[in-house]
């Protein structure tokens, strides 16, 4: 699939790894429809590089169908899904206020990972009914895992909880769509230089960039959109989770 020739719905994409991955794909000559509730900075940023927007809460099965309907009327077809919206959590099993908030852990799970499916299953829906390429290919679908996945430090039991779901339901998804000729891949980003990274001070940044194998530096952005890029043009990656770290292992 070139990316000239898709049409991409990106969660997540007014801010971070989904705003980056939105601007690349539309450098790269694909449509694109952002998917995200900041409504404000969403239209803004879609203006900016000549995209669409739809405002959206991935949780909910009316809202994303609503902007999946909204971006085929803008683009005409939906041929990629990749999926950025997400929140990180910190809190302790146990810690000196108490146990972990349940509530908090269920929102981080439902966002990240039921948030994930919610837009996948339904866009995996939309895809199906395209025309299908030589290979028999009607789309690919992109998830956000993260290391925490496979290496959590304290504090992210909900994080990495609703992160290693989207690494268990890469396979079984990639196996269930296949029939449709529809692909399904996670990145699994390191630690990466987001507004909400960005915004610790800079001896802590330092820090955890000091914990990266090589390059030492957080990552760009840019590089998780390049690889996602890669993933849509690459008809045979399918199934898997790649990790974006500079080798890092989290203690």
């Amino acid at each position: 699939m070139r990316m000239t020739d898709t049409a991409a719905i990106v969660t997540g994409g007014a801010s971070g790894l989904g705003e980056a991955t939105a601007r690349h794909f539309r450098k790269l000559g694909a449509q694109v429809t952002l998917l995200d509730r900041d409504t404000e900075r969403g239209q803004a940023v879609a203006a900016e590089i000549g995209a669409h927007f739809a405002e959206t809460d991935v949780t909910d099965e009316a809202s994303v169908g609503g902007a999946i309907a909204q971006a085929k009327a803008a683009m005409g077809r939906i041929t990629a899904a990749v999926n950025c919206a997400g929140i990180a959590t910190g809190a302790k099993t146990l810690g000196r206020d108490g146990p972990h908030p349940l509530d908090a852990f269920r929102r981080t799970v439902d966002i990240n990972l039921v948030g994930t499916f919610n837009v996948a299953r339904l866009a995996a829906a939309e895809m199906a009914g395209n025309a299908p390429d030589a290979d028999g290919a009607r789309g690919v679908i992109v998830n956000t895992a993260s290391i925490a996945a496979f290496d959590g430090q304290k504090g992210q039991t909900a994080y990495a909880a609703s992160k290693g779901g989207i690494v268990g339901l890469s396979l079984p998804m990639a196996r269930d769509l296949a029939r449709e000729g529809i692909r399904v891949m996670a990145i699994a980003p390191g630690i990466f230089a987001t507004p909400m990274m960005r915004g610790l001070p800079d001896e802590v940044q330092e820090s955890l960039a000091a914990e990266v194998t090589f390059p030492k530096r957080l990552g760009d952005p840019e590089e998780y959109a390049r690889l996602a890029a890669f993933i849509v043009e690459c008809g045979y990656l399918n199934g898997e989770v790649i990790r974006l770290d500079g080798a890092l292992r989290m203690q």
